[in-house]
């Protein structure tokens, strides 16, 4: 009696090889899997091949953003990870930003090199007050600043999908935020499905789609292969990738940051699963990878950064961000590339 021969990491590298970087076709849930599965020892191997993939399907360039908070705080959503809800005690209180202040933030960004800029707001979906305060605040940006404007107000109706197209919003953030199966346990305010819809009409409406999550929720590993394969289903043109830092006061304050090479892995492996997509290193990769890791990240899959500051959170420096790409030769996305 013969024994089927057993799987090795080698194995499931040398089938990503040929898989993904020679025919461009990203990894299977279980493919993903089994990348995740890896052992340490195999790091270096697994971020080198993910870096093959990106340069051969993305090219060298990275895209640089800045994000800005229109309305912080106060949010009427469960999502465990958050200091804005307005349901947990945390030290986040309400608060609003003006348009002048807006457009600021946007110039400084473009100043850094950035070619999109994201207007931001901690609700379950606009009123009419922030629709108001969008269009106003798109206007003078676009009236004053050469940069992309893109933004994440929650979720949508087709009515506010329309009239944020027809604004000129080039592309909008929806995080799914972590596997179908997992989000029960994350946020109980609103579903998964819900978000799904509103990144479909956002999609049909002629809007780039942007989303990704947060790894470090309490998902198991197969939960983040879910989770990758589900992302390469809607196909978006962005994937923020980011790690979460535990926030004083929300359902998730207490838990352990995500070990430094099982966040590189999970980076890796997301490429590897979304060989065609601008992955991005969002928030928490300071804690998580501080700035090893940055460059870790970006020579393992990571072809986009958001520079300076989060919402709720502190980032690096953007010129340490610029810096590191010119180091590394990176060239930054230029701006009529992206029209």
């Amino acid at each position: 009696m013969t024994h089927a021969p057993v799987r090795t990491a080698v194995d499931i590298l040398a089938t990503a090889r040929e898989q993904v970087l020679e025919q461009g076709a990203g990894l299977t849930r279980e493919q993903t899997l089994e990348v995740l599965r890896l052992g340490d020892d195999r790091l270096e191997e697994l971020l080198a091949l993910a870096h093959e993939v990106r340069m051969k399907w993305c090219g060298p360039e990275v895209e640089v953003e800045g994000i800005i908070s229109l309305k912080t705080g106060g949010c009427p959503e469960d999502c465990h990870f958050c200091s804005q809800s307005g349901l947990f005690q945390s030290p986040v209180r309400a608060a609003w930003l003006d348009i002048p202040s807006l457009v600021e933030a946007a110039k400084q960004t473009a100043k850094t090199g950035a070619t999109e800029f994201c207007i931001v707001a901690a609700v379950r979906g606009p009123d009419e007050r922030l629709m108001a305060q969008v269009a106003a605040g798109v206007e003078a940006i676009r009236n004053e600043v050469d940069i992309q404007v893109a933004c994440s107000l929650g979720m949508l109706n087709q009515d506010q999908v329309d009239r944020l197209a027809a604004m000129g919003v080039h592309r909008y953030n929806h995080n799914l935020e972590t596997a179908k199966s997992h989000f029960p346990n994350v946020v109980t305010t609103h579903t998964w499905e819900e978000r799904w819809d509103t990144l479909r009409m956002v999609r049909d409406a002629g809007m780039e789609v942007c989303c990704g999550g947060i790894l470090g929720m309490g998902e198991t590993l197969e939960q983040r292969a879910e989770f990758a394969t589900q992302l390469a289903e809607l196909e978006p043109d962005e994937v923020p990738l980011n790690f979460l830092n535990p926030r004083p006061g929300t359902p998730f304050g207490d838990l352990e940051v995500l070990p430094a090479s099982e966040a590189l892995k999970a980076v890796a492996a997301f490429r590897l699963a979304l060989p065609r997509t601008i992955l991005r290193f969002a928030g928490g990769r300071e804690i998580t990878l501080g700035d090893l890791g940055a460059e870790q990240g970006i020579l393992g899959g990571i072809n986009a950064v958001i520079v300076g500051n989060y919402l709720t959170t502190l980032g690096r420096p953007a010129e340490s961000d610029i810096d590191l790409l010119a180091n590394l030769k990176m060239p930054i996305k230029a701006l009529n590339e992206t029209l």
